[in-house]
C-alpha cells in the first residue's frame, strides 16, 4: 500500500470559535477527538495507522486545546452540547459520508453526546475511557479539576504540573510515564491559561442524563477501557457499564499489569482499522 500524504491542516468556525485540524490519507473518513488538557495528537498519538489502511483520517483539537482558539465568554460554552456541535462542524467539512467516530474520554463524552442525536450520520462508534455514568460529578472529582485550573491561571503549564503530581494516584511503575506524557501534551497548548476554564467548566457538563440513554444508541460500537492500576480516572467499571448499556458494544482492553491501550497509538489505531472493517461497520462506512 502506498504511503499516505502528509497531514493537511485546516482551520473551521464553529459556535465563535476557530478549530485547528488536519486530515491524511484517503478514504472512508474516521474522525478522531481527543481528551481534556490533550491535543488532536493524542487519540492514536501520532499513528499513520489508519491512513495507511485506506482511511481519510481527520483530527482536531478541542476549543481552547492545543491550536484551537477559546470558546466565547458565555454560559455552556465548555458544555458537551457546544463540543458536539464542533464535531458535527467538522463531520461536515472534512469527512465526506458517514464516517467512523472515535472518541477519548472528554472526546469519548463528545462522541457519545453527538451520536445520541445524529446516529444516522455514522457508520460506528469507538468510544475510548469513558469515564462519566451520566450522572452529577463526585465533589472530589471537581475538587481536583479545580486545582488543575488553579495551577494554571497561576502558573501555567508549571502550574498544572505541579497540581496533576500532588494528586497523582497510580499503581507503581505508572507514576513516570504518566507525568511525561502529560508534560508532552501540555506543551502544545498555545494559550495554556485560557484553558484553565474548559477544565474548570467541562467536568460540570453531562454527555448524557443517565447510563439507560446509551440503550438508544443502536449503532455499532467499540469501548476501549483501562485497567484501573494504571489510569484510576478512566474506571473499569464505567467502561463495562457503557458496554452493558450499549445494544450493539464490544469491550476491548489490555491485560492486568500493561500499559492501557490508550496509550498505544499503532496498537489503537489497528483495532479502529479492524472495527471499520467489520461488515456491519463497513456496509455503512463512507456510504
Amino acid at each position: 500500500m502506498a504511503r499516505p500524504a502528509s497531514a493537511r491542516p485546516f482551520e473551521l468556525e464553529s459556535g465563535g470559535v476557530t478549530l485547528a485540524g488536519e486530515t491524511m490519507g484517503e478514504g472512508p473518513p474516521v474522525v478522531l477527538a481527543h481528551g481534556i488538557t490533550a491535543t488532536r495528537r493524542y487519540v492514536v498519538h501520532g499513528s499513520r495507522t489508519l491512513a495507511r489502511a485506506g482511511h481519510t483520517q481527520v483530527s482536531y483539537d478541542a476549543r481552547a486545546h492545543g491550536e484551537s482558539s477559546p470558546a466565547p465568554e458565555i454560559e455552556g460554552a465548555y458544555a458537551y452540547d457546544a463540543l458536539a456541535a464542533d464535531l458535527g462542524a467538522v463531520i461536515s467539512s472534512h469527512a465526506e459520508g458517514r464516517p467512523v467516530v472515535c472518541g477519548d474520554s472528554m472526546g469519548c463524552h463528545t462522541a457519545a453526546a453527538y451520536a445520541l442525536e445524529h446516529s444516522d450520520r455514522l457508520a460506528g462508534i469507538v468510544l475510548i475511557r469513558p469515564v462519566s455514568p451520566g450522572l452529577p460529578p463526585d465533589p472530589d472529582a471537581l475538587a481536583h479539576w479545580d486545582r488543575l485550573a488553579e495551577g494554571l491561571e497561576r502558573g501555567g503549564v508549571e502550574g498544572f504540573m505541579a497540581a496533576y503530581e500532588r494528586d497523582l494516584d497510580v499503581g507503581p511503575g505508572f507514576a513516570e510515564t504518566v507525568l511525561h506524557f502529560t508534560r508532552e501534551r501540555m506543551a502544545l497548548h498555545r494559550r495554556p491559561r485560557e484553558l484553565a476554564r474548559a477544565v474548570r467548566e467541562l467536568p460540570r457538563s453531562l454527555p448524557f442524563d443517565g447510563i439507560a440513554e446509551l440503550a438508544s444508541l443502536d449503532l455499532p460500537a467499540l469501548v476501549v477501557a483501562s485497567q484501573d492500576e494504571a489510569d484510576p480516572g478512566h474506571p473499569l467499571a464505567v467502561a463495562e457499564a457503557w458496554t452493558a448499556a450499549l445494544p450493539r458494544a464490544r469491550l476491548i482492553g489490555e491485560p492486568p499489569g500493561e500499559s492501557p491501550l490508550a496509550w498505544q497509538g499503532g496498537r489503537l489505531a489497528r483495532e479502529i482499522a479492524a472495527f471499520c472493517a467489520e461488515p456491519a461497520v463497513g456496509e455503512r462506512l463512507g456510504g
